[in-house]
């Protein structure tokens, strides 16, 4: 029986690590590049420490006590049929953990009080604002202050707070660039509002952290930052060289298939409000055929619902 165990220890060892292998992408939340990831990362320590001190010791005394009371000839560790209770390992038992699980609640409210998604970062520059539409199975990105849109990638300036509004034109996803933050829903008939920040050039992971189908896996995007001429000189190379998407062509785009990076000059007027707004009819209630439950569109910034235009010029007659 020894030596199967001797032989399937390092064979479970061996599997496991290389089932965890193909979550190596994961690794780089520990290596943040923004203020939120890197909050984000001190909670994550925080927890693992806190979480050690109870588990650390407990791993070693199972070992130690398994040796010390192992069947043996020799054995000469009292015996004490009797026994049954003791204040003291009780008090400490107890005592320790209620203590940390204490301060990790502590810790835990304070840094998800901090790290609300739409509460804006504190900066000397005004945030530039991107809405990111989730499609099958790409992302498009739009500018609405600089009038540019992407497919599948994202140049952004240093050091300068992003004011992402996300949704999804249909299936639900999840935004997530690990080394600047935390992930967020995309939601059909929602906009989520979530602020990021890169505090230094370089290019970063940005991914559909949500199954959402057959070419999930290449819901992938880049994320280049750079200086703040960069970022100039970029937009106005969009701007300059790059076709405009039209109502057709976001028609095609949101068909279901992948899609390389692309650029686009300009974009339909208001077009993430209006995927946001789809399923809702000019009374401010579901279209036909939506397949959704009657009731506003949720706005989640500011927790305000978001009606249609046609509802808002009636309620202003």
């Amino acid at each position: 029986m020894r030596k199967y165990i001797r032989f399937l220890v390092p064979l479970m060892i061996m599997l496991i690590a290389v089932m965890l292998s193909g979550c190596s992408d994961q690794y780089v939340v520990l290596d943040p590049k923004g203020p939120i990831g890197e909050s984000q990362k001190d909670l994550i320590w925080i927890t693992v420490w806190l979480c050690a001190i109870i588990l650390v010791p407990v791993l070693i005394l199972t070992a130690i006590i398994v040796w010390r009371y192992r069947d043996k000839k020799d054995n000469k560790a009292g015996y004490q049929p009797n026994w049954e209770h003791s204040t003291k390992l009780e008090t400490i038992w107890w005592a320790i953990p209620i203590i940390i699980i204490a301060i990790l609640a502590t810790v835990t409210i304070k840094y998800t009080y901090d790290l609300e998604p739409s509460k804006p970062l504190e900066s000397a520059k005004q945030p530039i604002t991107i809405e990111a539409t989730s499609l099958d199975w790409k992302w498009l990105f739009t500018y609405p202050d600089e009038g540019i849109s992407t497919v599948n990638y994202l140049q952004i300036p240093e050091d300068t707070p992003i004011r992402f509004r996300v949704t999804a034109d249909q299936a639900m996803n999840s935004f997530w660039i690990p080394q600047l933050g935390g992930q967020i829903y995309a939601m059909s008939g929602m906009a989520m509002t979530l602020y990021l920040q890169a505090d230094e050039v370089g290019d970063f992971l940005g991914m559909g952290a949500n199954f959402t189908g057959e070419q999930f896996a290449k819901m992938t995007f880049n994320v280049k930052s750079t200086s703040d001429a960069d970022y100039r000189a970029w937009v106005d190379s969009v701007k300059q060289t790059s076709p405009a998407l039209t109502e057709e062509g976001f028609k095609e785009l949101k068909l279901p298939g992948s899609s390389e990076q692309q650029t686009f000059s300009a974009f339909p007027k208001g077009l993430f409000d209006q995927v946001v707004m789809q399923y809702v009819g000019p009374n401010g209630i579901d279209a036909p055929n939506s397949g959704k439950k009657s009731g506003p569109v949720h706005d989640a910034e500011g927790g305000h619902d978001t009606q249609s235009p046609t509802t808002t010029d009636e309620a202003k007659s």
